[in-house]
């Protein structure tokens, strides 16, 4: 769970005006974030905001536990983004099958060749993180928001399952299945995105040369040791398998360069996919906030000593 909703709800508990308007401003930017990584839409995000936390003043007094506060925040956000979403046209128009979400032959030895130039060869610029947005948005949404959720809100998987009302063990496949997937379109942002100038972090390099031929371009040509422990990396990266497994599946690593460089590559965009971040407009925020702490002081009929400030 997001530091910043610990911090909201400690401060609610406090319930004095400067107390309540900060905690008003960590909510306005947790629920804006959220909206903008599912839906994508800044108009969107704005009016879920204010919908979301001005139906929510009377309720926000009465959640004493972090946690709590976090699954009800984010279950009526979500439902109130599902409600308002628009349709993109680059939107996927099925659900890629685990296969055609594994690395093939080319993918992987470029892998190794970026493995060989050095970890830091393929990581975003900061001012790129609306390229990784874009990849994100591009994955499917039943995926996505599970993405959203345990790796950018940072929910357990058992929070997001009752956010969402699903089985633990579904919450599992997605998220698996998202990873992959906004891995894979990732990829096709660092190919695509023009190089910059004066760059530190040159970005991927595209293959030159003649394509490999379609035959060797398959996941299913790559041994069953490996496709086997590709199904089950985030299991493995969150530390959710058996001891025995877990072993198993490090010796394998270690002796298989490949699947080194394809856990690297994971890795590092599960790590791309944390560190995103969406703030709410500064020109927006400060007023809305300003007439939520007034509400919300209202109605637990607490005097706002700072009223005429906090409008300015």
């Amino acid at each position: 769970m997001r530091p910043e909703l610990i911090q909201a709800s400690d401060l609610l508990r406090r319930n004095t005006p400067e107390a309540v308007d900060e905690a008003i401003g960590l909510l306005q930017n947790t629920v804006y974030s959220f909206s903008m990584k599912v839906c994508g839409h800044p108009e969107d995000a704005e009016d879920t905001m204010q919908e979301v936390l001005y139906r929510s003043l009377g309720h926000l007094a009465k959640i004493q536990d972090p946690q709590a506060l976090a699954v009800w925040l984010y279950t009526v956000t979500r439902n109130r983004c599902w409600r308002m979403r628009r349709k993109g046209a680059s939107a996927p128009k099925h659900i890629l099958s685990l296969d055609e979400l594994m690395p093939d032959d080319a993918e992987l030895g470029r892998l190794l060749q970026d493995a060989a130039v050095g970890p830091e060869a393929n990581l975003l610029h900061a001012e790129q993180h609306h390229l990784l947005h874009q990849a994100v948005l591009r994955i499917p949404a039943q995926l996505r928001i599970v993405l959203v959720l345990h790796d950018m809100e940072e929910l357990t998987t058992e929070q997001v399952a009752q956010v969402l009302g699903l089985q633990s063990g579904t919450v599992r496949v997605r998220l698996h299945r998202a990873r992959l997937a906004v891995r894979k379109e990732m990829g096709r942002t660092l190919d695509d995105a023009p190089e910059q100038s004066g760059s530190s972090q040159p970005h991927r390099k595209k293959s030159a040369g003649k394509k490999p031929k379609r035959s060797q371009a398959t996941g299913g040509s790559r041994p069953a040791e490996c496709r086997d422990l590709f199904a089950n990396l985030s299991e493995y990266l969150d530390g959710r398998v058996e001891p025995l497994t877990c072993e198993a599946m490090r010796s394998h690593i270690e002796c298989c360069p490949a699947c080194v460089a394809f856990l690297r590559d994971l890795r590092g965009a599960i790590d791309r996919c944390r560190s995103l971040e969406v703030p709410c407009d500064p020109a927006v925020a400060p007023r809305l906030r300003s007439i939520l702490t007034q509400e919300y002081l209202r109605l637990l009929g607490i005097p706002n000593t700072r009223k005429n400030s906090a409008a300015l």
